[in-house]
């Protein structure tokens, strides 16, 4: 038996999830996911798929964020046939990201076209796939409950572990069984953290040989979440005293809905005055209702809200869904004090742009980012408090102030990381795979994890090939 490990992405970076198991010559895909960054850069790496769809024998897929499921319906219009196995919460989100995504490429090219035909221009950008591609790589996915384990080879056995990180999460339980040896392989996908609301804490699967592992908080600690709370709170009532803005990028799924559920408490409590929060992203409002269909997925807390009580923690009176784009313009004139929750979470696409261009000259409004912004993001650039910002080819100043809550990162910290690995049975644990991280965070999440007692880690390289029987 003859097991090699590559990936394609997510390599000392954080976006382009994409990993491959080489057994015996078959390669099997974990996670099929989108570049985010740079957008000329972005574009190139999404296009140069790196494997020929036909290689793949079976694709895997962890959870629904856009950066692991984004370029599902390309391998599929490169040719793919093959099953893509999911949790059903995820394969319902992802097929959500991926519609949302061949929609705004749409949108993006007739742009494009158009800006072009007015400087006399030659256009030639195409989008990726379109809306038909992401039908038919929904339609190839096969959901897999969790703790539900199947075969998708012969001799490869995939069970899911709940990862705690967004609705639908799962860690891939690897089994690989030949000529009378065993080798259990688990990858991560994005480790969530404990105490999280409506989800539950990252499951403990068995003892695995060889941990391919995310990175994306290696040398990072997360706040406290009642302090947290307590800012959350601060930065709100400052905005009803300054009759301002509250805007705030958060991705579609997981983070706005956890959002959502924090308002929610904090107005119940009387800690917050009432306040207009309008959640202003069509793929949020869906998300939503994917939340709601999916109470497998729910930690006892929210379960007993639902299924005792009919209580719905993802609405309440001062909350609004937007649905139109006349809608969401006319907030643009909405007198504050007002909150709007808006995606994309990193501000590279949809509507949260377009409320950045009305509002970031303006001293009153606060720009509140709650999540990791990739390099090379607007949102990174706004994170750091950038002067000035480009927005659809427009140069704006940036007036409005910008605070950072990392309590609500859907991703474990170090030490979370590390608690959860001591949680399991390492007893045959062989080598960590630390993938999904920019370098200096992976550089110092190794020093950590070795500190802990796991002395070999392994910084995955692009374009390196790692043999999993020499370990």
């Amino acid at each position: 038996m003859n097991i090699n490990l590559y990936s394609l992405g997510a390599a000392e970076e954080v976006t382009g999830s994409k990993h491959v198991l080489e057994i015996d010559g078959k390669s099997y895909l974990i996670d099929c996911g989108a570049f985010q960054g740079s957008r000329a850069e972005s574009d190139k790496k999404n296009r140069e798929f790196g494997i020929n769809a036909d290689k793949i024998e079976a694709a895997v897929l962890t959870h629904g964020h856009f950066d692991h499921c984004g370029l599902l319906p390309l391998l599929v219009k490169k040719g793919y046939k093959g099953n893509v196995f999911a949790t059903p919460a995820s394969r319902d989100i992802a097929s959500l990201i991926m519609m949302d995504s061949a929609k705004i490429q749409a949108r993006d090219a007739e742009y494009l076209r158009k800006q072009a035909a007015k400087k006399g221009e030659k256009f030639e950008w195409t989008p990726l796939y379109d809306e038909k591609d992401a039908i038919r790589a929904t339609s190839q996915m096969v959901g897999v409950s969790y703790n539900r384990p199947m075969f998708i080879d012969s001799d490869i056995k995939l069970e899911f572990f709940d990862a705690g990180h967004i609705l639908g999460s799962a860690m891939a339980f690897l089994t690989v069984k030949k000529d009378g040896k065993e080798v259990n392989i688990l990858a991560t996908g994005d480790l969530g953290r404990p105490n999280k609301p409506i989800i539950r804490d990252p499951d403990r699967p068995p003892a695995p040989d060889y941990l391919i592992l995310e990175s994306t908080y290696g040398d990072r600690l997360h706040q406290n979440t009642d302090a947290a709370m307590d800012k959350l709170a601060d930065i709100t009532k400052r905005v009803v005293k300054n009759r301002g803005r509250l805007i705030i990028p958060a991705f579609a799924i997981e983070r706005t809905q956890e959002l959502v559920y924090y308002f929610h408490l904090l107005t119940d409590e009387g800690i917050i005055p009432e306040i207009p929060i309008y959640v202003d992203s069509p793929m949020a409002t869906n998300a939503t209702t994917i939340f709601q269909v999916h109470p497998e997925c729910y930690d006892e807390e929210t379960n007993e809200a639902f299924i005792k009580h009919h209580k719905n923690p993802f609405g309440f009176n001062s909350l609004h869904f937007t649905t139109s784009v006349t809608e969401s313009k006319a907030l643009n004139d909405h007198k504050g004090p007002l909150i709007i929750i808006s995606a994309d979470g990193m501000c590279e696409a949809g509507r949260i742009q377009h409320h950045l261009i009305h509002s970031i000259g303006d001293p009153n409004t606060t720009i509140l980012i709650v999540g990791f912004m990739a390099a090379n993001t607007l949102g990174r650039r706004i994170l750091e408090r950038a002067e000035e910002v480009k927005i659809h080819g427009m140069r704006l100043k940036r007036h409005a102030s910008v605070e950072k809550i990392n309590a609500f990162s859907a991703h474990a910290d170090y030490n979370e990381s590390i608690a959860w690995l001591k949680s399991l049975d390492t007893s045959r644990l062989k080598k960590i795979f630390v993938v999904h991280g920019e370098p200096k965070g992976q550089a110092a999440f190794k020093k950590h994890l070795e500190e802990a007692g796991f002395p070999n880690v392994e910084i995955v390289k692009y374009g390196s090939v790692y043999n999993l029987n020499d370990q």
